[in-house]
């Protein structure tokens, strides 16, 4: 355990001060012409500026674009329950101490009526207490897919049984994207929305 926070305290992720940001916003004089293309698309499509991920994945533009699209699946027109969505992304989150995605997806997840309570242990690295059913298996999931790569046979039977292979694969899909803006982001540095600071310390401790 103690290698493993000096290891990520010396890389400079996961800890109250963040690095530098390494791919902040692109000035729009400074942009190339797929990138002024694929921002355009981006506010058309969403209705707000490049944000968050976004910013460091317009360095290649149809990679942007294209995570855009799995991302307005995945956000807004999952099989999942908003809460049980947001549960997802947050324990993703936390797996990867991904500041951006903790802070801005913590606020969507009580606005979708995820309990502080579970948050908070999510955030702590343990165990929720309290969830319901549903939370119990997404939460389950969630936490055998990042850390033994698979799921068992008694997990897989639940999730089939509440959410059907749709819901799985919704499921499934979710935590790999949200694996894919952490990896970006925290290969970027990219910082917490602005205003906020950030939430996570450097270990999950489940």
């Amino acid at each position: 355990m103690g290698y493993f926070l000096l290891f990520w305290f010396v890389i400079g992720l996961g800890v109250p001060t963040m690095a530098q940001d390494r791919m902040p916003e692109i000035p729009a004089d400074k942009m190339t012409e797929a990138q002024k293309k694929a921002s355009e698309e981006f506010v058309a499509g969403r209705g707000t500026p490049v944000v968050g991920p976004f910013v460091p994945l317009l360095r290649s533009p149809e990679v942007m674009l294209r995570a855009k699209a799995m991302g307005d699946y995945l956000r807004f027109k999952t099989v999942l329950p908003p809460k049980l969505r947001e549960l997802a992304i947050l324990v993703t989150a936390r797996q990867w101490t991904q500041q951006y995605e903790w802070r801005f997806h913590s606020t969507v997840a009580i606005k979708a009526g995820l309990s502080p309570e579970i948050i908070k242990a999510v955030a702590e690295g343990w165990r929720p207490t309290g969830m319901s059913d549903d939370e119990e298996i997404v939460h389950d999931f969630c936490i055998e897919l990042h850390h033994n790569k698979g799921v068992s046979s008694v997990t897989y039977a639940r999730a089939l049984a509440r959410f059907g292979e749709q819901g799985i694969i919704d499921l499934a899909s979710v935590n790999g994207y949200y694996t894919f803006l952490s990896m970006v982001m925290n290969v970027a540095r990219t910082p917490p929305p602005k205003g906020t600071e950030p939430a996570l310390t450097a270990c999950s401790y489940y």
